[in-house]
């Protein structure tokens, strides 16, 4: 179990704090009535589920001699329109791995570790997160 404290700091902005010290402040989207100095909330999921996959994939390199050091991700965060309430509706994540870091007969592997990590397998299912892999 982790704790993280969270304070109102006015102007639509939170101080968050991790229990090691580590700290974040979220400030509402432009879009909604904030200075948009920050991360949101919602942009903090998207974020979540890209470096969680590739942690997630990351971890199953090093079980099986897989340096992945140089991967990135890209997520898009796509808001639903209204009428529908505002929600996070998509976050396709493209994954970008350097060529020759993982063989051919590893990758399908690699990528079904990166599809079960645990952010992914926690998102409601009407959230579409679509992955795309790409090796080069």
């Amino acid at each position: 179990m982790v704790e993280i404290s969270v304070s109102y700091a006015g102007n639509k902005k939170c101080d968050l704090r991790h229990p090691e010290g580590a700290t974040i402040r979220t400030d509402a989207p432009r879009d909604i009535g904030g200075d948009a100095s920050a991360f949101s909330p919602t942009d903090l999921v998207g974020a979540g589920l890209a470096s969680c996959i590739l942690t997630t994939m990351a971890m199953f390199g090093e079980r099986h001699g897989l340096d992945l050091s140089g991967a990135t991700a890209r997520v898009e965060k796509h808001m639903s329109t209204p009428p529908a309430p505002r929600r996070i509706a998509r976050l396709p994540v493209v994954v970008m791995i350097p060529a020759g870091r993982v063989p051919t007969e590893m990758r399908e592997r690699l990528e079904k570790a990166g599809n079960a990590c645990p952010v992914h397998a926690s998102l409601h299912p009407e959230i579409e997160a679509p992955i795309e892999y790409r090796y080069g």
